[in-house]
């Protein structure tokens, strides 16, 4: 176990050494389930309007997520008012059931593509929100309490 612990500090200060593109990235955890209602929020500001940006979720999940699937709605707002909305989709397991995420335990992390090539124009503040949208086959409410799910993260990077 101590073994594990100390893999995982290496690979976490090598890999964050070498991470020059991060603009903006951070986790909201999640109580034990994710409403329907509930919206993760995150505020952005100081971008530079000459550069361009890949956007990426970040989900970390446990093995209590029943789906292989996640279905997020997202909505970027701009300083001016304009909000663009998206419905998003992405797999989160193999066919044979095994999670896409990286991870040493139970917990898995993705890095899942929300937006290429994103030049952020206006000065101000952007708002992102993102919330899930899941629900099973054939019903039309969607699920109250979404289990497995416990973080949720936005990653902006400056592209070369």
């Amino acid at each position: 176990m101590i073994k594990q612990v100390v893999v995982i500090l290496c690979l976490t200060l090598v890999f964050s050494g070498c991470d020059d593109r991060r603009v903006f990235d951070q986790y909201k955890s999640l109580p034990n389930s994710w409403n329907r209602d509930s919206v993760v929020r995150y505020k952005v500001q100081g971008l530079d309007s000459t550069a361009a940006y890949n956007l990426f979720i970040n989900i970390r999940n446990t093995n209590q997520y029943q789906f292989s699937n996640l279905y997020l709605i997202t909505d970027m707002s701009f300083p001016n008012g304009k909000v663009v909305k998206d419905t998003l989709e992405y797999e989160m397991a193999y066919p044979d059931g095994k999670w896409m995420g990286i991870g040493f335990t139970e917990s898995k992390a993705s890095k899942l593509w929300y937006k290429k090539a994103v030049q952020f124009k206006e000065p101000g503040a952007y708002t992102f929100q993102i919330r899930q949208a899941m629900r099973r086959n054939g019903e039309k409410k969607g699920i109250e309490n979404l289990k497995g799910i416990t973080e949720v993260g936005l990653r902006i990077e400056k592209m070369n």
